[in-house]
Parts: structure tokens; C-alpha cells; sequence
């Protein structure tokens, strides 16, 4: 922990950073937590409350400092970093109260983004909010938020998941729960189970419209846009894309009309894999048909079997 004190022969860091050629001095901050959000690729991305104050806080905290260090390094901002991330925030969370306790001024970012947004940082955002201590937000870049905003998918509302689980049958079981939410659903996903997932979510939630969104704000950024089904193909047949990867997956349709027979020809299909309540799911999320309808059509159909 000795990253984590000053001593007295040390001399506080130069709080300023440099922007557009010019250098400026930051101002100083009110003691507590700080969460901060940094670029997800584009580094000029940065808002200048972030950088002035990564540049006044006593110390960053940082996913992965090699990351961070990049960002302070291209702005000339000299703040100390510290490792804070899932295999040693519960180690490193009562060092950092206790700098909170003593008035110090804690910048906290994850790799890329707004922190706490699949991240470690709740806790100890959770633990000094309980402990009295002052949280200050400084908000900027979102994945969730950049993929939202160019998908072409409804925005009224919409959910964040996250990661969903690897194995193809735990994650069609939790696609499952997610198909009656009435709202464009975003997931992230690593590169190598693209396809895959885009398979699941095609299988469980029939054609809805979809993107994928790769590298957003990096050179190479790309989005691909089409029927759940259709990215589904194209991505089995390519090569596994490269860099970060957010899916978007829109609401399920309204007001849906299909005929009776398809109705039952989908929910047998359905209790072949599901049971009857996550078939009514399933089979409700595909037609759009009110899931209270659906789900009294399949309870009469596993009857009759």
C-alpha cells in the first residue's frame, strides 16, 4: 500500500494539464470521491471538467493504470495512479475510505467510459455514500450511450444487460427473461462469441431489428444494421471481428397480427425447448402478440400433449 501514502518527502504533483497546445492550472476540488468518465477510444472525447479534475485529485484510480496512464500521459496531467479493479477492491477499498476520511480528493475511472457501468467501482461508490462521504459525478462518454444513439433502434427506452452468459444455453435462458421488456435492449459482448450470441438472440427473440456496433469513436469503427437473423448469417460466415463489440437488439413489435395456427405452430415449437411460461415469453417477444394471450394459448397446448 505504499502507492496509497504520501510521505513527507515527497512534493504534491502539479495539478494543470495541457490542451490545445496550452497549459492551465486546475482548480481545486472539494475532498471525496470524484467518478469521472473518460473516452471510450477517441481520446479528444475528454471534457475539460474530467481533465482538470484527474489533474487536482490526489490520486486516480484506475481498472487497469496502463490504460489511464496513456490518457494523462497525451494531457500532461501528473496525478499518481492506483490499481483498483475486481481482484483487488475488497483488499484496496478500506485503504481508500480511509483516504476519504482524511480529506483526500479520489478521481475514480474505469478503462474506458463511465465507471460503475460494468465495472467495480459500485462498491465503492455504495460504501462512501454510506460512510458520509461526498460523491461528485463528472459525465461524459458511454458505450452504452454512443451504440444507443446511432443503431437507428427506438430510444424511448431502453436496457442495459451487459454481458450475457457464455454458454449458449444459459444465455438463451436469459435472453428469455429479457424478451417481454418493452425497449431497444444492449448487451456487450467479447469478439468471439459474436456470432453465437447473435444466433441465440435470433433463435429466442425471432427477427427483431438489431445492430452491431464495433470500435465505436476508434479509426476503425463500423455498425451493421439489419434483422436479428440476417447479422446472424453474415457473422457465421466471416471471419471473428476485431476490437469492442456492443449489440442492440430492438423492442418486440406491436399490435402484432398472425394468424392462430402460426400461433400454435410457434408455442409447439417452443414447449419442445421452454417451459410453458418461458415459451409464452419467447413466443410472445417473436409475434408480438400481448404475452398474457400467449401464455393462456400454451398452458391449453402442453395440456393437450
Amino acid at each position: 500500500m505504499v502507492a496509497m501514502e504520501h510521505t513527507s518527502s515527497q512534493q504534491p504533483h502539479s495539478a494543470s494539464y495541457t490542451a490545445f497546445g496550452l497549459r492551465a492550472e486546475a482548480q481545486k476540488l472539494s475532498p471525496g470521491l470524484h467518478v469521472v468518465a473518460t473516452p471510450i477510444g477517441n481520446l479528444q472525447d475528454v471534457s475539460f471538467r474530467a481533465l482538470a479534475t484527474l489533474a487536482a485529485a490526489d490520486v486516480v484510480l484506475a481498472e487497469d493504470t496502463r490504460v489511464t496512464k496513456t490518457l494523462l500521459a497525451h494531457y500532461g496531467i501528473a496525478t499518481p495512479l492506483v490499481a483498483y479493479h475486481e481482484h483487488n477492491a475488497a483488499v484496496m477499498r478500506p485503504h481508500l475510505l480511509a483516504r476519504l476520511e482524511a480529506g483526500a480528493v479520489l478521481a475514480l475511472v474505469s478503462d474506458a467510459g463511465t465507471p460503475l457501468v460494468s465495472d467495480p467501482g459500485f462498491k465503492l461508490v455504495a460504501d462512501s455514500v454510506a460512510q458520509g462521504f461526498a460523491v461528485f459525478g463528472v459525465p461524459g462518454p458511454s458505450a452504452v450511450l454512443a451504440a444507443l444513439v446511432v443503431a437507428g433502434l427506438p430510444t424511448d427506452r431502453f436496457f442495459f444487460e451487459g454481458f450475457l452468459p457464455q454458454k449458449s444455453a444459459a444465455r438463451r435462458q436469459r435472453i428469455s427473461a429479457l424478451a417481454p421488456i418493452p425497449g431497444t435492449l444492449i448487451f456487450f459482448e467479447s469478439a468471439r462469441r459474436t456470432a453465437e450470441c447473435l444466433a441465440d438472440l435470433a433463435a429466442v427473440l425471432g427477427n427483431r431489428e438489431a445492430a452491431v456496433c464495433r470500435e465505436l469513436t476508434k479509426k476503425f469503427e463500423t455498425v451493421r444494421r439489419g434483422t436479428l437473423a440476417k447479422l446472424a448469417a453474415e457473422f457465421a460466415d466471416e471471419p471473428t471481428p476485431r476490437g469492442e463489440i456492443v449489440l442492440l437488439v430492438g423492442p418486440p413489435g406491436e399490435n402484432a397480427e398472425i394468424d392462430a395456427g402460426d400461433l400454435d405452430d410457434k408455442l409447439r415449437e417452443a414447449l419442445t425447448k421452454h417451459s410453458v411460461k418461458d415459451a409464452a415469453a419467447v413466443v410472445s417477444a417473436q409475434t408480438g402478440v400481448p404475452r398474457r394471450k400467449v401464455y393462456a394459448r400454451a398452458i391449453e397446448l402442453a395440456a393437450e400433449k
